[in-house]
C-alpha cells in the first residue's frame, strides 16, 4: 500500500501549484519577495523536484527540516534538498537570496564533480564569513540579472556563477563536514543508492537486492557508504524509512497503523518496535510529544 509522501503540501515555489520543472531551470529572487507578503513566516512544505541554496545576509531565524528545528543567524546559506519538508520563521527584515535548481540539472552539475554531493545530502545551515556572504550576495544578483535578459551565453553565464557558488558553499562545510571526501566513484555508487532508496524504500527491499539492482556487490556496496555517508547501506535504508514516519506522524493524521502500512511494513506492531528501537520512544508518544511542544 502507498500513500501520499506526506500531509505536508508540495510547491513548485513557495504558493505556486505544483508542475514539473523545466530542464535546466534555475530561478534566483530576493529572501524578501515571498517573506514579506507572509509575515516572515513560511509553513512547512516541500519541493519535489527543486534544491535551495538561501542566502541570509541580513538577520536570521529558525529552519524546520522535517522533525528538527534550527536556529540561524547572518550571515549564513541554507541548503535545502529537495523532498525535504521544511519551513522558516524569519526576524522580520531579513535579507537574503534564493537560488532554485531543478533536481535534473543538479544532478548533470553534480555528474561532473561528485564532491558537490555533500552538500545536498541533508538540509542544513553554513556559517560564513562576511566576506564570503557578500560574495554570495553579489553572484545571485549577477545571476538575477543573467536570468532576466537573454544575453549572449546566457546559460553558461548562469552556470558559471551557480558552480562557483556551490564550490564556495563546499569549501564552507568542510569544518562542519563529519569525515574526509570521498572518491569519486564511491560517492556517485552511493548518490545511485540515495535516488533507489529514495523510490523504493517502503518495499522494504534488503541490501542485497539494492547491490544487485546498482550492480555492485554487497561489498562494495557497503565500503562506498562507509566511506563517503559514514554509514552502512542497512542504516540508510532505516534512516529513509524514519523519516517518512515522523514526517506523517507531524504532518498527517494517519493512524499509527496506517503508516506502518504506508511505509511498507505488514505488521503495525513491528513498526512500533522499529521506531522505538530507532528513536527511543514509541510512535505515539512521538506525535504526542511533537503536539505539545
Amino acid at each position: 500500500m502507498k500513500a501520499a509522501s506526506t500531509a505536508a503540501p508540495a510547491f513548485y515555489l513557495y504558493g505556486e501549484p505544483q508542475r514539473n520543472a523545466a530542464e535546466g531551470f534555475v530561478h534566483v529572487e530576493s529572501l524578501d519577495d515571498r517573506s514579506r507578503p507572509s509575515e516572515w513566516t513560511i509553513q512547512p512544505h516541500r519541493h519535489r523536484d527543486l534544491h535551495q541554496m538561501i542566502l541570509i545576509a541580513e538577520g536570521g531565524g529558525t529552519m524546520r527540516a522535517e522533525a528538527d528545528a534550527v536556529q540561524f543567524d547572518a550571515p549564513c546559506l541554507l541548503l535545502i534538498p529537495a523532498g525535504v519538508v521544511h519551513g522558516f520563521v524569519w526576524h522580520a527584515e531579513s535579507s537574503g537570496w534564493v537560488t532554485t535548481v531543478a533536481d535534473s540539472y543538479l544532478h548533470d552539475l553534480l555528474a561532473r564533480d561528485p564532491e558537490l554531493t555533500a552538500l545536498f545530502q541533508r538540509p542544513q545551515a553554513l556559517p560564513l564569513a562576511p566576506e564570503d556572504s557578500a560574495a554570495f550576495a553579489r553572484a545571485a544578483q549577477d545571476m538575477a540579472r543573467e536570468l532576466n535578459w537573454s544575453g549572449r551565453a546566457q546559460r553558461a553565464a548562469v552556470e558559471a556563477l551557480l558552480l562557483a557558488q556551490m564550490v564556495r558553499a563546499l569549501r564552507n562545510s568542510e569544518p562542519h563536514a563529519a569525515g574526509g571526501r570521498a572518491e569519486g566513484r564511491q560517492a556517485t555508487l552511493v548518490a545511485r543508492l540515495r535516488a533507489r532508496i529514495e523510490d523504493r524504500f517502503r518495499e522494504r527491499e534488503s541490501v542485497a537486492r539494492y547491490a544487485a539492482a546498482l550492480g555492485v556487490s554487497e561489498t562494495t556496496l557497503r565500503a562506498a557508504c562507509a566511506e563517503a555517508a559514514q554509514n552502512s547501506p542497512a542504516a540508510m535504508l532505516d534512516e529513509r524509512t524514519l523519516l517518512e514516519a515522523r514526517r506523517l506522524l507531524l504532518y498527517s493524521r494517519l493512524s499509527v497503523a496506517e503508516i506502518a502500512y504506508a511505509i511498507g511494513f505488514e505488521d503495525p506492531a513491528y513498526f512500533s518496535r522499529f521506531f522505538t528501537r530507532h528513536t527511543g520512544e514509541g510512535p505515539r508518544a512521538y506525535r504526542d510529544r511533537a503536539e505539545a511542544a
